[in-house]
């Protein structure tokens, strides 16, 4: 853009000199009192102008441009920093060894206590009470699997489970009967929950769950997406 204003200005400087040099023979022109009239007498002139508008354009144009993409790329920068700050994901299981053996029953309705660690990114989940404490407010995908084995053919088999936020059932499972010597259920839900929400998997008094090292009975939880 300045090598067009200063080829305009060259040639606006050339014509002054042309019409103002007052020597012998030569008479300077008449004024030009019609601006519009103006691109009749001098072609090159208004050419040149109309090249420095269009270009003040284009520049007006690309600027704001810019502009526009910056604030984009700021907000999607902020929501990738988002997304690594708030990752939340936890996979754990009922028992660590080898041995096949079994959680409960108990007389009450009583907090699973899952041992044994796949993920627990965010470190939300406590192993210690088997409690899921919500970090941050959004929709969260979970599941749980039961499994129990009645030990031996007419025994009274009994899966109970049920999941909870705040100890409010959302969804639960159960089996109670005596034609199967093992059986297993599942729970996948989606739900919106709350920065400080309580998540945990009850089993049901009189209930029991059996493992081993083939990892039967999980709770895993990750989040979807945050609020915003």
């Amino acid at each position: 853009m300045r090598a067009v204003v200063l080829l305009c200005l060259l040639h606006a400087a050339a014509g002054m000199s042309a019409f103002n040099w007052d020597g012998p023979g030569r008479v300077a022109p008449e004024p030009i009192t019609n601006p519009a009239s103006a691109c009749s007498v001098d072609q090159l002139s208004c050419d040149c102008c109309k090249m420095v508008r269009e270009t003040n354009r284009l520049q007006t144009y690309f600027n704001a441009t810019l502009t526009n993409l910056e604030g984009e790329l700021e907000k999607a920068n902020q929501s990738f920093v988002t997304l690594q700050t708030r990752r939340v994901a936890f996979s754990v299981s009922l028992y660590t060894g080898d041995n096949f053996k079994c959680y409960g029953p108990f007389a009450v309705s009583t907090a699973i206590t899952y041992q044994h660690v796949f993920l627990n990114l965010g470190t939300a989940y406590n192993m210690a009470s088997g409690v899921f404490t919500v970090p941050y407010p959004g929709v969260y995908s979970l599941a749980v699997t039961s499994f129990s084995d009645a030990g031996s053919p007419g025994n009274l088999l009994a899966v109970c489970t049920s999941l909870q936020v705040n100890g409010q059932v959302v969804a639960g499972s159960r089996e109670l009967n005596r034609n199967d010597q093992e059986d297993s259920t599942t729970i996948a839900i989606a739900l919106k929950l709350k920065a400080g929400d309580k998540v945990s998997v009850m089993l049901s008094g009189g209930c029991y769950l059996c493992d081993d090292s083939s990892h039967y009975n999980t709770f895993s939880a990750f989040l979807l997406y945050a609020d915003a």
